[in-house]
């Protein structure tokens, strides 16, 4: 995925949802764990084939998609 190395979608992993790439780690559930309170060593801990940059790079790409255009009323 282009400016996000570290995501992937694939149409066939994870129903074609972003996922951390190389795994089956959705981005959301990298989300999820975090708004639920785990700190990335935690995360990391629990799934070692994820590194500190992988959280990192979820956090990036959630808020690229988070973005979006400033919509003014007409006058």
């Amino acid at each position: 995925m282009a400016g996000f190395p570290r995501i992937a979608v694939d149409p066939q992993i994870c129903g074609g949802r972003p996922v951390v790439a190389g795994t089956r780690v959705r981005v959301t559930d990298v989300l999820e764990m975090l708004a639920g309170g785990a700190t990335a060593d935690e995360i990391t801990a629990d799934f070692p084939y994820v590194s500190h940059e992988d959280v990192r790079a979820v956090l990036t790409y959630a808020a690229a998609q988070a973005d979006h255009a400033v919509v003014l009323a007409a006058e």
